[in-house]
């Protein structure tokens, strides 16, 4: 497979991608996720807004396959759900009107559940339609595979040829125990009580669990509803980046440019893809 990896943030397609194909260009408008992605990947993503690359551009990639993740709030429970009319959604309208013109032989989507039913749900479903590919509508959670995290996700497969659902793994999730640093970072933990009139609700876990909420990108700033904290005999902590990458299933030696902020790497993390369900995505093309 050629592949477009679109929105490409940490290359988490690139990473579930593995011996199948190749990236031949990655996009996206973040310095921060593609100074990441330099890093670890070897490659340079082009710093570019998807809605504003001409579709000759994209063209002359030669692509055969698009996988992209896009923007996820027009759509998230905790949005205001302004679905296409929300100027997030720019990019992917775009795309979409390169698509009616040229599709690829392939394309995978990955959003939030909210996905399905919304207006971009039903433009990408009539575009598929439109030049008869075969499409699966998969739904997916981490802690399905052994992950002891809860992401559940929406996949669109879409095909040339047809296409049949595979079984989802089932595995047991392992204990957090298992992802955590072997050395703490002190500065994670909650310090005076600025949190304490958040503790109700804060989702507290600890290394025995085989659960983890799931972590999004203000996890950094907010407490409630944005991940889980680690309580320990120490006092409660945040997970580090680190730990939430290998949560999601990056490989070992992932890292981030030393001049990131927490902030941005959380920011990154939350927007990433959980690599495992990815892989699985992947294996009904």
């Amino acid at each position: 497979m050629r592949v477009l990896e679109l929105f490409s943030g940490l290359g988490g397609w690139r990473c579930a991608l593995g011996d199948r194909g190749r990236v031949v260009a990655a996009y996206d408008v973040s310095e921060a996720a593609n100074g990441t992605y330099r890093l670890n990947h070897g490659q340079e993503a082009r710093a570019r807004e998807l809605a504003t690359v001409p579709p000759r551009e994209l063209l002359e990639h030669g692509a055969d396959t698009w996988l992209l993740s896009p923007p996820c709030q027009p759509f998230c429970r905790m949005g205001h759900h302004r679905d296409l009319a929300d100027r997030r959604s720019r990019a992917f309208c775009h795309l979409m009107d390169v698509f009616r013109e040229a599709p690829p032989e392939r394309f995978v989507l990955e959003n939030v559940v909210g996905f399905l039913g919304s207006e971009a749900h039903a433009l990408l479903s009539e575009r598929l339609r439109a030049h008869g590919l075969h499409q699966l509508q998969l739904q997916a959670c981490p802690s399905r595979f052994g992950l002891p995290n809860q992401r559940p996700r929406v996949f669109i497969v879409a095909s040339r040829k047809p296409l049949q659902p595979l079984p989802q793994p089932g595995l047991s999730p392992r204990p957090l125990a298992d992802f955590l640093d072997a050395v703490e970072d002190e500065r994670l933990y909650l310090q005076g009580d600025g949190h304490l009139r958040h503790h109700q609700g804060l989702d507290l876990v600890t290394a025995q669990d085989q659960r983890s909420a799931c972590f999004i990108g203000g996890y950094g700033r907010r407490f409630v509803g944005s991940g889980s904290f680690l309580k320990t005999a120490r006092g409660i902590r945040r997970f580090s980046p680190s730990e939430v990458a290998r949560l999601l299933g990056l490989p070992e030696g992932f890292q981030f440019p030393e001049a990131l902020s927490l902030e941005a790497r959380y920011r990154l993390l939350g927007n990433g893809l959980s690599i495992p369900v990815a892989t699985w995505a992947l294996d009904h093309l």
